[in-house]
């Protein structure tokens, strides 16, 4: 079965919304986990506008299952990994000023970059993924940074499945293979929501989690987080 990890970036918004600590961003973490998550990922930006640091080190206190943190590998962002130790980092190269993650590093012009931010995760115990297009040159370079992982850009089959076209599948079915054939574990995010992911997970061989936030968080104002969290988790079996 493909994991589920979800991403609570928005639950933090709401909280900063207002101040204070509502919703509260521990117990959230938390009852996903009941509700049968088995992944909780977070995105902290420089400028901690939904995720904070300090975040990240208490969540470190609560989380059971699986946590992932996600971020470009500043300085600051490298200490934090570090100091928390999650079970997995994932490498996104975004803006500092960008509104979320709009593209997959280029695992050939950064590869040097990215080894030997690589080797100093791995050498601290913690599980690596590379953020990435569906682009097989992108792959090819990703498995010689050393990475565990890579995870699938999945904005272009979002916006494509809910246009009526499952074409665009077949670059990440392509890109699933290779990976897998070069040794990599294959995670996907962005974009994924209730209507996609069943489609999605049924033509990506080896697919082992998805993240999911933003889909996720806004299908909950209807359904409810418990609902919604089995709802996933029925179409990745």
């Amino acid at each position: 079965m493909t994991q589920l990890s979800v991403n609570i970036n928005k639950i933090a918004t709401l909280r900063n919304a207002r101040g204070g600590n509502m919703p509260n961003l521990l117990k959230v973490a938390s009852d996903l986990e009941t509700f049968g998550a088995q992944g909780i990922t977070i995105h902290p930006r420089p400028d901690e506008r939904h995720i904070r640091y300090q975040d990240a080190k208490e969540l470190t206190k609560v989380v059971t299952t699986e946590f992932n943190i996600e971020g470009n590998p500043n300085t600051k962002f490298i200490d934090l990994v570090l100091e928390t130790k999650p079970t997995q980092v994932t490498l996104v190269p975004d803006a500092v000023d960008a509104i979320t993650s709009n593209a997959g590093w280029n695992t050939i012009k950064h590869q040097d970059f990215l080894k030997d931010v690589i080797k100093t995760f791995k050498t601290n115990g913690i599980r690596t993924s590379i953020f990435v297009d569906a682009n097989i040159e992108m792959i090819k370079g990703a498995a010689k940074t050393d990475t565990d992982r890579i995870e699938l850009y999945t904005e272009r089959y979002a916006e494509s499945f809910k246009n009526g076209d499952n074409t665009k599948i077949q670059p990440y079915i392509e890109a699933a293979k290779i990976a897998y054939n070069l040794g990599l574990g294959i995670n996907a995010g962005h974009d994924l929501n209730l209507e996609n992911i069943h489609f999605f997970k049924s033509n990506i061989p080896n697919l082992l989690e998805v993240s999911i936030g933003h889909a996720l968080i806004c299908e909950s104002l209807y359904f409810g987080l418990e609902n919604v969290v089995k709802s996933y988790l029925d179409k990745l079996k």
